[in-house]
């Protein structure tokens, strides 16, 4: 129904509900049940410490989802940029309060949580530039000065995310940001210049990567070179992914996971493990829930009927890709290691709830999919 003015009447509560993508929802959770079932086999046969942790944390995040589908995207447009602020504002205290893991620092003890303040860059980046090509006419788009602007709230999560240090969530933030940029409609001479500089500064850039990441890079291009040090995980994965064949060596039955020779196989190698004991069929199985979660995302934005919606689905969407490109390329040892875990799948509550909270914001979107925005509603301030 529609008001006097003709503009579409609010939704009330059933039919918010009822608008919801159900269909999403279930795929959602058939990720997160092949989640629960590894980590089961992980502790082997036990659901402590990490399957039943996964599993609550999973019933939670859908509350959270559903919560956030029945908000208005206005209420997370008014958010944007509040909330991009206090994020990086967290990830400049990480250096001063974080705790060190491995030579680096990622994490803040919150009351006796970890809670890694570069997860939350991933939702409010999204948010704001969401928000700034709604409100952007659509000829400034491709001006340099509104390019420029973009680029440096990226540019600045970036850089802190690097200085942890922290260099796959460093590119996955450029990534993620600089795809939104193209969907949004920038012009692609901005990318192939910014392509070229790449390849020039790559000099520049091995000169100041860490003695660490040097040697990751150095053991992708030559895994043989340290087979029992920096080259040992992903030796070890390649012998997994071999032990499985077509069908898999069965549920709790892999050796490489199950005797302790694959490393991190609750976290980055849980598709390994996934691999050794479901074999080549379980990972195509695999490959097509992830891709079913992609197609409805791409189906949802394109049913948004306002800038900043669509780009909230998009950037659910390219989150999720990337995550997923990145680990499954790292564990098969096409990309070096850089330690990004499997949507979804991987324990970890950070990353679970910042999948989570994009698929809501892009659930949002959706259930107010009719709901037009126009780009003076909230003043000219970008």
């Amino acid at each position: 129904m529609s008001n006097l003015l003709g503009a579409p009447a609010a939704l009330n509560f059933t039919q918010k509900i009822l608008r919801v993508h159900w269909p999403l929802l279930i795929v959602v959770t058939a990720l997160s049940a092949i989640g629960v079932m590894t980590l089961y086999s992980v502790a082997g046969g036990s659901f402590e410490p990490w399957a039943e942790r996964h599993a609550l944390r999973f019933l939670v995040a859908v509350g959270v989802l559903l919560a956030m589908a029945l908000v208005t995207p206005r209420s997370w447009m008014a958010v944007a940029y509040p909330a991009y602020v206090l994020s990086v504002a967290a990830l400049c205290l990480v250096p001063v309060l974080g705790a060190e893991a491995l030579g680096a620092k990622r994490w803040i003890q919150v009351g006796g949580f970890s809670v890694q303040p570069s997860e939350f860059i991933k939702v409010s980046l999204v948010l704001a530039l969401a928000r700034y090509y709604q409100v952007l006419p659509t000829a400034k788009i491709s001006k340099p000065f509104y390019v420029a602007l973009p680029l440096v709230a990226i540019a600045v999560p970036v850089i802190l995310t690097l200085r942890q240090p922290d260099l796959g969530t460093a590119a996955l933030f450029a990534i993620l940001g600089l795809t939104m940029m193209f969907l949004a409609g920038v012009s692609w001479i901005y990318f192939l210049g910014g392509a070229g500089a790449l390849v020039a500064a790559i000099p520049l850039i091995w000169t100041n990567l860490h003695d660490y990441q040097r040697r990751r890079i150095e053991v992708f291009l030559d895994p043989e070179k340290d087979p029992l040090g920096a080259g040992y995980h992903i030796a070890q994965s390649k012998i997994a992914f071999g032990a499985g064949g077509v069908s898999g060596r069965g549920f709790m039955q892999g050796t490489q996971s199950q005797l302790d020779f694959l490393p991190e196989k609750h976290t980055d190698f849980i598709f390994t493990m996934i691999g050794e004991e479901w074999g080549f069929v379980g990972v195509v199985v695999l490959l097509v829930i992830f891709a079913c979660l992609l197609m409805m995302l791409i189906s949802m934005s394109i049913s948004v009927q306002h800038q900043f919606g669509r780009l909230l689905v998009s950037g659910a969407g390219v989150t999720v890709f990337v995550y997923l490109l990145i680990n499954v390329a790292m564990v098969t040892g096409l990309v070096p290691v850089v330690g990004v875990p499997l949507p979804l799948v991987s324990y970890g509550g950070t990353s679970m709830f910042t999948v989570m909270t994009l698929i809501g914001l892009a659930m949002s979107a959706h259930v107010h999919a009719r709901q037009p925005m126009r780009r003076d509603e909230f003043s000219t301030m970008l």
